[in-house]
C-alpha cells in the first residue's frame, strides 16, 4: 500500500490511518489483525466472560429503564469477531428473550466470523432490512444476532462501543508560537519515496481547504503553542452521528482518554501507540497495514458539541453494576468444590483474575466510561458517575 498520492505530494495523516488500519485488501484487520489471546492485542472483553456479565447487568437495567421494549437493540460498534456478544449470550441476562444484538463491524473477514459461535445468528443485514429488524418485535425469542457493516439508520436501545475511537483515525497538528503567526497551524502529513518507505512532512494549514481544521483546531485546549497534538475530528463526528440514529436511549463509550492538554504534555507522541502480536509495535509509518495505530481518546475534543451526561472510570462502572457481587459468587462456587473443581469451578476462580485487571488502576480499571442519555431521559438521580 502506497499512501502518498500524487508523486512529490504527501496525504494527511488521517488518510494514512484510515488506509493502514481498514483498506479493505492491505489493511491491519483486513490481513488478520485482531483483538484477543491469538491477536495483537487484548480488550476487556477477551480479558473472560465477566466483563460481558456486568455489560448484561447493565443492559437488565437499562431495559427496564425504557420500558422494557420487545425488540430491546443493542447496537455494538467494532464488535470484531463477537467476543462480547458471545460472553453476553452466556450471562444470559433478563432481556435476553427481547435482545437484538447488532454487531457493527467494518472488516468484512471479521463478520464473517460472527456465526461461528453465536447461536441465534441471523446473518448480515444492511440497510431498510437492518431498519426493519430493529422495529420487529421477538416475542421471547431472543437473543438474537445479526451482522452489520454500518449501524441502523435509527433505532431505540443501546449503541455500545468499546475501545472503538482509539482506532479512528485522527490528525497531528501544532499552533505555531510566536511573531505573526498564532492562529496558524502546522499538520504532519505523510509522503512516501519510490521504495515506498513512508515519512513525516511537515506542511502549513494556510490554504483555503484547511479552514475546518484550523477552526476546529482553533477551539482545542492543547495547553500551549508549539506542540504537537491529536485533532480528532472523526471521532467527533462519530458521536455527533451516533447520538443523531438514536431516538430514546444511551450512547456508551468505553476507551482510554485524557484531555487534549494532557495529552500534549506527553513527550514523543506519547499518546498514539502501535501494537502487533501482544507487544508494541514500531514506528506508526513502518509497513502500513502490519501493526495496529490507536490513540487516547481526547475527552475534550468527543464533548465538544454535547457534553456526556455519565463520566466515570471504567472501575467505578463495573463496581456500581455489581462486579463485586459476581466475583463473590465466582469464589463461593469454587470454594463449595474446589478439591474436584469442574467447568463451574474453574469459572468462578477465573472471575478473581479478571476482575483484578478489568479493575486495575493503571490499566483497564482507568479507562473513562462515557453516556450520552439520548431523548426522553431516564430518571438518573442514583447515577454518582455523573
Amino acid at each position: 500500500m502506497v499512501p502518498a498520492g500524487d508523486a512529490g505530494g504527501s496525504i494527511p495523516f488521517s488518510e494514512f490511518v484510515d488506509r493502514a488500519l481498514y483498506d479493505p485488501i492491505t489493511g491491519f484487520y483486513a490481513t488478520g489483525g485482531r483483538a484477543g489471546g491469538r491477536g495483537d492485542f487484548l480488550t476487556s472483553p477477551e480479558v473472560g466472560p465477566l466483563f460481558g456479565a456486568v455489560i448484561s447487568r447493565a443492559l437488565d437495567e437499562w431495559w427496564h429503564e425504557l420500558g422494557n421494549p420487545d425488540p430491546f437493540v443493542l447496537v455494538e460498534i467494532g464488535a470484531g469477531p463477537g467476543t462480547l456478544a458471545r460472553s453476553i449470550r452466556f450471562a444470559d441476562p433478563e432481556c435476553a428473550g427481547v435482545l437484538l444484538h447488532v454487531l457493527v463491524e467494518r472488516t468484512a473477514s471479521q463478520r464473517l466470523r460472527h456465526e461461528e459461535h453465536l447461536p441465534g445468528w441471523v446473518g448480515e443485514r444492511s440497510g431498510e432490512d437492518l431498519l426493519a429488524l430493529t422495529r420487529r418485535s421477538l416475542m421471547g425469542d431472543g437473543p438474537v444476532f445479526v451482522s452489520a457493516p454500518e449501524p441502523p439508520s435509527s433505532f431505540n436501545g443501546i449503541a455500545l462501543a468499546n475501545e472503538l475511537l482509539d482506532n479512528i483515525a485522527f490528525d497531528i497538528v501544532r499552533e505555531h508560537s510566536g511573531g505573526d503567526t498564532i492562529g496558524l497551524f502546522d499538520a504532519l502529513e505523510v509522503a512516501s519515496d519510490a521504495d515506498g518507505v513512508c515519512e513525516f512532512v511537515v506542511r502549513a494549514l494556510d490554504q483555503s481547504e484547511d479552514a475546518p481544521t484550523r477552526e476546529l483546531a482553533a477551539r482545542v485546549d492543547s495547553g500551549g503553542t508549539g506542540v504537537w497534538f491529536p485533532l480528532q475530528a472523526q471521532a467527533i463526528d462519530w458521536i455527533t452521528d451516533m447520538r443523531s440514529r438514536i431516538g430514546t436511549g444511551r450512547l456508551v463509550v468505553i476507551d482510554y482518554a485524557a484531555t487534549t492538554a494532557q495529552l500534549a504534555q506527553r513527550p514523543d507522541f506519547g499518546w498514539m501507540r502501535t501494537f502487533q502480536g501482544h507487544e508494541r509495535g514500531s514506528h506508526p509509518l513502518d509497513s502500513p497495514g502490519s501493526q495496529d495505530i490507536t490513540v487516547d481518546v481526547a475527552l475534550d475534543q468527543i464533548q465538544m458539541n454535547a457534553p456526556a451526561d455519565v463520566v466515570e472510570s471504567q472501575s467505578h462502572f463495573l463496581t456500581r453494576f455489581g462486579i463485586d457481587e459476581l466475583v463473590a459468587e465466582g469464589r463461593r462456587i469454587w470454594e463449595a468444590n474446589s478439591h474436584a473443581p469442574g467447568l463451574s469451578e474453574i469459572r468462578g476462580r477465573s472471575r478473581i483474575r479478571e476482575a483484578e485487571a478489568l479493575l486495575e488502576g493503571g490499566g483497564l480499571g482507568g479507562f473513562t466510561v462515557l453516556q450520552w442519555v439520548v431523548a426522553g431521559k431516564p430518571d438518573e438521580a442514583n447515577e454518582t458517575g455523573r
